[in-house]
Protein backbone atom coordinates (compact mmCIF):
# COMPACT_ATOMS: atom_id res chain seq x y z
CA UNK A 1 0.00 0.00 0.00
CA UNK A 2 1.60 3.51 -0.94
CA UNK A 3 1.54 6.15 1.53
CA UNK A 4 -0.85 8.61 0.61
CA UNK A 5 -1.28 12.61 2.26
CA UNK A 6 -3.86 12.82 5.14
CA UNK A 7 -6.96 15.00 3.24
CA UNK A 8 -10.42 15.18 3.74
CA UNK A 9 -11.15 12.16 1.77
CA UNK A 10 -9.20 10.06 4.29
CA UNK A 11 -12.02 10.41 6.48
CA UNK A 12 -14.97 8.92 4.88
CA UNK A 13 -14.56 5.80 7.49
CA UNK A 14 -14.32 7.47 10.76
CA UNK A 15 -17.37 9.36 9.45
CA UNK A 16 -19.43 6.62 8.21
CA UNK A 17 -18.38 4.78 12.00
CA UNK A 18 -19.55 7.73 13.70
CA UNK A 19 -16.00 8.57 14.99
CA UNK A 20 -15.38 12.43 14.42
CA UNK A 21 -16.21 14.42 16.58
CA UNK A 22 -18.65 17.74 16.19
CA UNK A 23 -16.21 20.35 14.58
CA UNK A 24 -14.75 17.33 12.46
CA UNK A 25 -18.19 16.14 11.30
CA UNK A 26 -19.61 19.79 10.60
CA UNK A 27 -16.51 20.08 8.23
CA UNK A 28 -16.62 16.98 6.58
CA UNK A 29 -20.61 17.29 6.32
CA UNK A 30 -19.55 20.51 3.89
CA UNK A 31 -16.89 18.56 1.92
CA UNK A 32 -19.58 15.82 1.44
CA UNK A 33 -21.57 18.12 -0.02
CA UNK A 34 -19.17 18.74 -2.85
CA UNK A 35 -18.13 15.32 -3.42
CA UNK A 36 -19.86 12.90 -4.86
CA UNK A 37 -17.12 10.13 -4.60
CA UNK A 38 -17.18 10.61 -0.81
CA UNK A 39 -20.90 10.53 -1.06
CA UNK A 40 -20.95 7.31 -2.28
CA UNK A 41 -17.82 5.46 -0.27
CA UNK A 42 -19.74 6.49 2.89
CA UNK A 43 -22.88 4.78 2.02
CA UNK A 44 -20.20 1.70 1.19
CA UNK A 45 -18.60 1.77 4.28
CA UNK A 46 -21.49 1.99 6.23
CA UNK A 47 -23.04 -0.97 4.02
CA UNK A 48 -19.64 -3.24 4.67
CA UNK A 49 -20.23 -2.36 8.90
CA UNK A 50 -23.68 -3.76 8.90
CA UNK A 51 -22.73 -6.73 6.84
CA UNK A 52 -19.62 -6.98 9.23
CA UNK A 53 -21.89 -7.34 12.57
CA UNK A 54 -24.25 -9.87 10.75
CA UNK A 55 -21.26 -12.11 9.90
CA UNK A 56 -20.07 -12.16 12.88
CA UNK A 57 -23.72 -12.72 14.86
CA UNK A 58 -23.39 -16.31 16.47
CA UNK A 59 -26.40 -17.73 18.20
CA UNK A 60 -26.48 -18.67 22.39
CA UNK A 61 -26.28 -21.56 23.66
CA UNK A 62 -29.78 -23.28 23.70
CA UNK A 63 -29.49 -23.79 27.90
CA UNK A 64 -28.22 -20.36 28.14
CA UNK A 65 -31.47 -18.22 28.84
CA UNK A 66 -32.77 -21.13 31.25
CA UNK A 67 -29.28 -20.47 33.38
CA UNK A 68 -29.02 -17.01 33.11
CA UNK A 69 -32.55 -16.42 34.36
CA UNK A 70 -32.08 -18.96 37.04
CA UNK A 71 -28.66 -17.17 38.27
CA UNK A 72 -30.57 -13.77 38.29
CA UNK A 73 -32.18 -14.60 41.81
CA UNK A 74 -28.87 -14.81 43.24
CA UNK A 75 -27.45 -11.73 42.25
CA UNK A 76 -28.25 -8.65 44.13
CA UNK A 77 -28.72 -5.46 42.23
CA UNK A 78 -26.85 -2.51 42.29
CA UNK A 79 -28.45 1.06 42.90
CA UNK A 80 -27.88 3.41 40.00
CA UNK A 81 -24.75 5.36 39.54
CA UNK A 82 -25.35 8.95 38.72
CA UNK A 83 -21.68 10.26 37.33
CA UNK A 84 -20.74 14.04 38.65
CA UNK A 85 -21.75 16.91 36.12
CA UNK A 86 -18.34 17.30 35.35
CA UNK A 87 -17.90 13.51 33.86
CA UNK A 88 -20.69 14.16 31.22
CA UNK A 89 -18.57 15.55 28.44
CA UNK A 90 -15.97 13.30 28.75
CA UNK A 91 -18.04 10.18 28.69
CA UNK A 92 -19.76 11.50 25.78
CA UNK A 93 -16.80 12.01 23.91
CA UNK A 94 -15.44 8.41 24.71
CA UNK A 95 -19.11 7.11 23.99
CA UNK A 96 -19.16 8.37 20.47
CA UNK A 97 -15.82 7.16 20.46
CA UNK A 98 -16.64 3.78 20.90
CA UNK A 99 -19.04 2.97 19.33
CA UNK A 100 -18.15 1.54 16.48
CA UNK A 101 -16.52 -1.26 18.37
CA UNK A 102 -19.30 -1.51 21.14
CA UNK A 103 -21.77 -2.05 18.04
CA UNK A 104 -19.87 -4.77 16.49
CA UNK A 105 -19.35 -6.57 19.84
CA UNK A 106 -23.11 -5.93 20.31
CA UNK A 107 -23.28 -8.76 17.79
CA UNK A 108 -21.64 -11.40 20.00
CA UNK A 109 -22.94 -10.08 23.48
CA UNK A 110 -25.45 -13.67 23.39
CA UNK A 111 -22.41 -16.07 22.85
CA UNK A 112 -20.37 -14.27 25.74
CA UNK A 113 -23.10 -14.01 27.86
CA UNK A 114 -23.86 -17.45 27.54
CA UNK A 115 -20.17 -18.80 28.34
CA UNK A 116 -20.11 -16.85 31.51
CA UNK A 117 -23.38 -18.27 32.62
CA UNK A 118 -21.74 -21.92 32.19
CA UNK A 119 -18.86 -20.92 32.84
CA UNK A 120 -18.47 -24.30 35.45
CA UNK A 121 -19.90 -26.67 33.04
CA UNK A 122 -17.82 -28.99 31.24
CA UNK A 123 -17.80 -26.55 28.33
CA UNK A 124 -17.58 -23.15 29.98
CA UNK A 125 -13.86 -22.64 29.61
CA UNK A 126 -14.49 -23.04 25.89
CA UNK A 127 -16.84 -20.90 25.15
CA UNK A 128 -15.30 -17.89 27.25
CA UNK A 129 -11.90 -18.56 25.22
CA UNK A 130 -14.25 -18.42 22.13
CA UNK A 131 -15.89 -15.21 23.36
CA UNK A 132 -12.18 -14.22 23.67
CA UNK A 133 -11.26 -14.85 20.48
CA UNK A 134 -14.44 -13.29 19.03
CA UNK A 135 -13.70 -9.88 20.71
CA UNK A 136 -10.11 -9.32 19.51
CA UNK A 137 -11.15 -10.35 16.47
CA UNK A 138 -13.86 -7.18 16.15
CA UNK A 139 -11.51 -5.06 18.16
CA UNK A 140 -8.53 -5.78 14.83
CA UNK A 141 -11.45 -5.18 12.50
CA UNK A 142 -13.18 -2.02 13.89
CA UNK A 143 -9.52 -0.74 14.13
CA UNK A 144 -9.34 -0.73 10.23
CA UNK A 145 -12.07 0.22 9.23
CA UNK A 146 -12.09 3.26 11.92
CA UNK A 147 -8.22 3.98 10.61
CA UNK A 148 -7.93 7.64 9.42
CA UNK A 149 -6.08 6.20 6.07
CA UNK A 150 -9.04 3.46 5.37
CA UNK A 151 -9.71 2.74 2.05
CA UNK A 152 -12.00 0.29 0.50
CA UNK A 153 -12.74 -1.35 -2.69
CA UNK A 154 -15.74 -3.26 -3.91
CA UNK A 155 -15.59 -6.57 -6.01
CA UNK A 156 -18.00 -9.83 -7.59
CA UNK A 157 -16.02 -13.05 -7.74
CA UNK A 158 -16.58 -15.47 -10.73
CA UNK A 159 -19.00 -17.54 -8.62
CA UNK A 160 -21.48 -14.49 -8.10
CA UNK A 161 -20.04 -13.56 -4.61
CA UNK A 162 -19.85 -9.49 -3.53
CA UNK A 163 -16.68 -8.58 -1.99
CA UNK A 164 -15.58 -5.95 -0.30
CA UNK A 165 -12.06 -5.43 1.28
CA UNK A 166 -10.91 -2.38 3.66
CA UNK A 167 -7.15 -1.74 4.46
CA UNK A 168 -5.46 0.30 6.25
CA UNK A 169 -1.18 1.64 6.07
CA UNK A 170 -1.50 3.06 9.35
CA UNK A 171 -3.00 -0.39 10.58
CA UNK A 172 -0.97 -1.98 8.42
CA UNK A 173 -3.87 -4.40 8.34
CA UNK A 174 -6.71 -5.52 5.37
CA UNK A 175 -10.25 -6.76 5.75
CA UNK A 176 -12.08 -8.74 3.15
CA UNK A 177 -15.86 -9.11 3.33
CA UNK A 178 -17.73 -11.91 1.33
CA UNK A 179 -21.34 -12.15 0.82
CA UNK A 180 -23.40 -14.70 -1.50
CA UNK A 181 -20.69 -17.03 -1.23
CA UNK A 182 -21.19 -20.47 -2.46
CA UNK A 183 -20.31 -23.67 -0.36
CA UNK A 184 -17.22 -24.64 -1.42
CA UNK A 185 -18.14 -28.35 -1.24
CA UNK A 186 -16.81 -31.08 0.88
CA UNK A 187 -13.30 -31.12 1.30
CA UNK A 188 -12.51 -27.71 -0.11
CA UNK A 189 -12.31 -24.37 0.93
CA UNK A 190 -11.80 -20.45 -0.18
CA UNK A 191 -8.48 -19.35 0.33
CA UNK A 192 -6.92 -15.58 0.36
CA UNK A 193 -3.97 -14.47 -0.93
CA UNK A 194 -2.19 -11.18 -1.38
CA UNK A 195 -0.07 -10.55 -4.27
CA UNK A 196 3.38 -9.31 -4.51
CA UNK A 197 4.59 -7.98 -7.45
CA UNK A 198 2.86 -11.70 -9.02
CA UNK A 199 4.26 -14.09 -6.07
CA UNK A 200 0.70 -14.67 -4.22
CA UNK A 201 1.25 -15.44 -0.46
CA UNK A 202 -1.48 -16.82 1.44
CA UNK A 203 -3.69 -14.69 3.25
CA UNK A 204 -6.02 -16.83 5.17
CA UNK A 205 -9.37 -19.17 4.52
CA UNK A 206 -13.00 -18.17 4.56
CA UNK A 207 -15.57 -20.87 3.75
CA UNK A 208 -18.60 -19.23 3.71
CA UNK A 209 -20.13 -15.42 4.22
CA UNK A 210 -19.05 -12.98 7.02
CA UNK A 211 -15.84 -11.04 7.38
CA UNK A 212 -11.78 -12.26 7.88
CA UNK A 213 -8.84 -10.30 8.86
CA UNK A 214 -6.07 -10.86 6.08
CA UNK A 215 -3.02 -12.87 7.28
CA UNK A 216 0.46 -11.97 6.38
CA UNK A 217 1.91 -8.31 5.27
CA UNK A 218 -0.66 -6.42 3.05
CA UNK A 219 2.00 -3.71 2.74
CA UNK A 220 2.67 -3.22 -0.89
CA UNK A 221 0.94 -5.70 -1.78
CA UNK A 222 -0.92 -4.79 -5.21
CA UNK A 223 -4.12 -7.00 -4.67
CA UNK A 224 -6.40 -9.57 -3.09
CA UNK A 225 -6.89 -12.94 -4.79
CA UNK A 226 -9.73 -15.71 -3.85
CA UNK A 227 -9.67 -19.23 -5.21
CA UNK A 228 -10.77 -22.34 -4.17
CA UNK A 229 -8.61 -24.99 -2.80
CA UNK A 230 -8.20 -28.13 -0.26
CA UNK A 231 -9.51 -28.24 3.14
CA UNK A 232 -6.81 -26.63 5.20
CA UNK A 233 -5.10 -24.41 2.39
CA UNK A 234 -2.45 -24.68 -0.27
CA UNK A 235 0.97 -23.03 -0.38
CA UNK A 236 0.46 -21.29 -3.69
CA UNK A 237 -2.73 -21.52 -5.48
CA UNK A 238 -3.34 -24.54 -7.09
CA UNK A 239 -6.48 -23.23 -9.26
CA UNK A 240 -7.48 -20.07 -11.30
CA UNK A 241 -8.46 -17.14 -9.30
CA UNK A 242 -12.52 -16.51 -8.49
CA UNK A 243 -11.37 -12.84 -7.58
CA UNK A 244 -8.03 -10.56 -8.04
CA UNK A 245 -9.15 -7.59 -6.75
CA UNK A 246 -7.07 -4.33 -6.68
CA UNK A 247 -6.32 -3.02 -3.76
CA UNK A 248 -7.45 0.45 -2.67
CA UNK A 249 -4.58 3.24 -3.60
Amino acid sequence: MKHHATDAHTLVAAYALGALDDAERKDFDAHLRACEACRQEAAEFQATTARLAAAVAQPPPAAAKAQVMAAIDEVRQLPPRIPAPSAAPVLGGILRRRAVPLALAASVAAAALGGVAIRQTQNGQDLEQQARQAQQQLDAVSAVLAAPDARTVHGKAANGALTTVVSSEQQNRAVFTAANLPAPGSGKTYQLWLDHDGTMRPAGLIDHDGTVLLTGNPADAGAVGLTLEPAGGSPQPTTDPLLLMTLPA
